[in-house]
C-alpha cells in the first residue's frame, strides 16, 4: 500500500532539509536541499536545453560518491551563482569533501529560465543569486512552503503560474519512503485544456491538489497543445525548464540513483504535456540516504521506481496548486481557473 508521508514533503526522509529564499520584486528565488551527511546521488537530463553545475561528477563512473547539498534556482545562467552561495555557507559550517586541510562542499545545481516573467531583473553589478543561495541555507528546515517561493517564485507554465512542489510516498510493505521536490516551469501545460483538472490526477493522494480528478468526458480541447508564449509567436528557446530532486531512504548505489532519476522523469511526462521538449532543460537529481536495506531485491527497486514517478507527478501538481498571485504577474494562478 502507498500512503503519504506525515509532512507530504521530501523532508519526510530523515537526513534531508530544505530552505527557500526569494526576492518578490525580482520574481525569482532559490531552493536548497541540504544533506545531514554526504549522500549518494546521481542525475539524469532529458530536456534539450539544460543549465547545470557539477553534474558530470554525479555520473556513476566518476569518483565523488556523495553530495552535501543540491540547488534548484531561477535566473537562468545567472542562477548558477546560487550554488556558490550554498557552497560558501556550508564551508562556514565545516562541511565538505576533505582534501588535506581543505574542505570542499559538493553542491551540484540546476537552473530554470524566469527572466521574462514581469520581475525586475535590472540588478546593478553582481547578480543576487549568490546571496539568495546563502539565505536558503539559513532558512533550511523540515517544514517549508510550496508554490510561489524559492526556485518556483517566478515559474510559469503554458497557461498559468508554475511553482515549487513537493510530495512524499511511503511503500508500507517495504518501509521505504520516496520524496520529490520540483520547480515546475515547463513549456507545456500541467492542466487538461483550459480546465482546472491536473494531468497528475490519477496519482493524487487525499485531495492534496483539490481532488478534482480527470474530467469526464475529456473536454474537446484536452488534446490541444498549450505552449508557453505561443500567442506571442513561435516557441522561444530558454524560456522554460522543470528541475527536480527525487530522494529515498532505500540504500541505493550511484548507478541506482541515476535509474531512480530516470524513472522520476516519467512523473514529468504524466504531469506536463508536452514535456522533455527541445526547449526545456528538464533535469532530475536522484538521492539515496541509504538507511533502509533492500537486500538486492529487484522487485523492490521496480516498486521504488514506479512510486518515484507517481510522487514526482504529484509534486508538480502541488507546486502549481499552491501558487499565489503577486504584483506584476503576467499569468494567472491555478486558483483563478476554478
Amino acid at each position: 500500500m502507498i500512503v503519504r508521508g506525515p509532512r507530504n514533503l521530501i523532508t519526510d526522509i530523515d537526513g534531508l532539509s530544505v530552505g527557500n529564499a526569494q526576492d518578490l520584486s525580482l520574481k525569482s528565488g532559490v531552493t536548497a536541499l541540504l544533506c545531514d551527511e554526504p549522500y549518494t546521488a546521481s542525475v539524469q537530463v532529458l530536456g534539450g536545453a539544460p543549465g547545470s553545475r557539477e553534474t558530470d561528477l554525479l555520473a556513476p563512473q566518476n569518483t565523488v560518491g556523495g553530495v552535501d547539498a543540491l540547488v534548484l534556482s531561477g535566473g537562468s545562467a545567472f542562477g548558477l551563482d546560487a550554488a556558490s552561495g550554498v557552497t560558501n555557507a556550508l564551508r562556514r559550517q565545516g562541511r565538505g569533501f576533505a582534501v588535506g586541510p581543505v574542505r570542499v562542499p559538493i553542491v551540484p545545481s540546476a537552473i530554470l529560465f524566469d527572466l521574462i516573467n514581469g520581475g525586475n531583473k535590472d540588478w546593478a553589478e553582481q547578480s543576487p543569486y549568490m546571496a539568495l543561495g546563502s539565505n536558503a541555507v539559513e532558512n533550511a528546515g523540515k517544514d517549508f512552503a510550496l508554490g510561489s517561493v524559492g526556485a518556483g517564485t517566478g515559474a510559469l507554465t503554458a497557461n498559468i503560474k508554475g511553482g515549487l512542489g513537493s510530495a512524499s510516498s511511503v511503500i508500507e510493505t517495504q518501509g521505504v519512503t520516496i520524496g520529490a521536490l520540483v520547480a515546475a516551469n515547463p513549456l507545456g501545460s500541467t492542466t487538461i485544456g483550459d480546465a482546472h483538472h491536473f494531468w497528475s490526477a490519477p496519482f493524487e493522494l487525499d485531495g492534496e491538489f483539490g481532488g478534482y480528478g480527470h474530467p469526464s468526458p475529456l473536454p474537446k480541447d484536452a488534446k490541444d497543445l498549450r505552449i508557453k508564449f505561443r500567442d506571442r509567436g513561435p516557441a522561444k528557446t530558454g524560456t522554460n525548464t522543470t528541475i527536480g530532486i527525487i530522494a529515498t531512504d532505500a540504500n541505493l548505489t550511484k548507478a541506482e540513483c541515476q535509474r531512480l532519476a530516470i524513472a522520476a522523469h516519467d512523473g514529468f511526462a504524466r504531469a506536463i504535456w508536452p514535456s522533455h521538449t527541445p526547449l526545456d532543460g528538464d533535469l532530475i537529481f536522484g538521492v539515496s540516504t541509504g538507511k533502509v536495506a533492500l537486500n538486492g531485491s529487484l522487485d523492490a527497486m521496480i516498486d521504488i521506481c514506479a512510486v518515484a514517478a507517481s510522487t514526482m507527478a504529484r509534486a508538480v501538481a502541488r507546486g502549481i496548486y499552491e501558487a499565489t498571485p503577486q504584483d506584476g504577474d503576467i499569468m494567472p494562478v491555478w486558483s483563478s481557473m476554478r
